[in-house]
């Protein structure tokens, strides 16, 4: 796939509305799409790793305007989502800005994260990775313990063969 195409493809019908017209779309959508799915198995998954004291991250190949707001609805701090470019307006142009987090540019945005708080993998003796698309290949390999979550077909037999965990938080 042609992530920097797709990008400007999909972000057309955000650059086409007013801020006002977005604002109002997002708040639709989150209530009528997304809140849907939130399921407390989920929520409560991301609740054990902070109250761990885990460093909880939500890596996504979805834009940021997409997923911010799902992070926030799972009280997940820190982001790394594709970072769209906005012009002086701020106002979305269609295309990435920096890395972009798919495939092995999420390790990268990861690896990024870390250095800006002043570490690196090797700085943690547990990395659990939740994945449910073989995309995030790249990003499972890393971890020390990676899981297949609600995964498509071909993620769930690699797991089988790797002996990865799978876990099914929703049907």
């Amino acid at each position: 796939m042609d992530v920097h195409g797709y990008i400007e493809f999909a972000t057309r019908p955000l650059r086409e509305r007013s801020r006002e017209e977005l604002e109002a779309t997002h708040r639709l959508f989150m209530q009528r799409v997304i809140e849907p799915h939130l399921h407390d198995s989920a929520r409560n998954l991301v609740r054990r790793h902070q109250a761990d004291g885990d460093r909880v991250a939500l890596v996504t190949a979805t834009n940021e305007f997409v997923t911010a707001p799902i992070a926030a609805a799972f009280g997940i701090e820190h982001l790394i989502a594709m970072r769209l470019e906005r012009d002086a307006r701020g106002s979305i142009t269609g295309r990435i800005e920096g890395v972009p987090s798919y495939r092995e540019g999420k390790v990268r945005r990861v690896e990024e994260w870390l250095a800006v708080q002043g570490a690196s993998w090797g700085d943690f003796g547990r990395v659990t990775v939740y994945s449910d698309s073989l995309n995030d290949l790249p990003l499972l390999e890393k971890a020390t313990d990676p899981v297949a979550t609600n995964p498509s077909p071909a993620l769930s037999a690699l797991a089988g063969q790797r002996g990865w965990r799978t876990l099914n938080l929703f049907t």
